[in-house]
């Protein structure tokens, strides 16, 4: 389901691209979003490392000379370290009162903040977090009417 999850994340990107003009936080971001849809905090967890993937990307930008393809670099590489700390630091969870569960808030993934924080700096933050919750929330849509209405448990890491 995961192929299939990313297959659609893909044209539904595509086609909020050409008709809204609007990234839904880079190609793969709503495939992955949609499979983690029934973990609400997984999900917010993957949008605050965001977030200060992007405010660091802000403040670095004031010293170092970022552009095209380097500012890609420098938001996957920050967002990576952050996705990071969601997963095996207690950072997120702490300052939030959860508890110590490290599970709680963690990210998708170790590359997707970086790539939602990429296009929040070039489209704007409100822009892309709703763009990309309205295709995750369709990629699930599809998956749940293609499967019969049924939700396939999946095993993922």
């Amino acid at each position: 389901m995961i192929y299939q999850a990313i297959g659609l994340g893909l044209v539904v990107s595509l086609v909020f691209s050409e008709i809204l003009g609007l990234a839904a936080g880079g190609l793969v971001v709503p495939g992955y979003i949609a499979l983690y849809l029934d973990q609400p905090l997984r999900v917010i967890g993957t949008i605050l490392a965001s977030l200060v993937t992007y405010g660091t990307i802000k403040l670095l930008s004031r010293f170092i000379l970022l552009y095209g393809r380097r500012t890609m670099v420098f938001c996957v590489l920050a967002g990576f370290l952050f996705g990071y700390l969601t997963r095996h630091l207690l950072v997120f969870n702490t300052a939030l009162g959860i508890g110590l569960d490290t599970s709680v808030l963690q990210s998708i993934g170790y590359i997707i903040p970086g790539l939602i924080a990429y296009w929040m700096l070039r489209q704007g933050i409100v822009e892309t977090i709703c763009t990309m919750l309205m295709g995750a929330f369709i990629v699930r849509l599809a998956l749940v009417v293609a499967h019969g209405g049924r939700i396939i448990e999946l095993a993922l890491g």
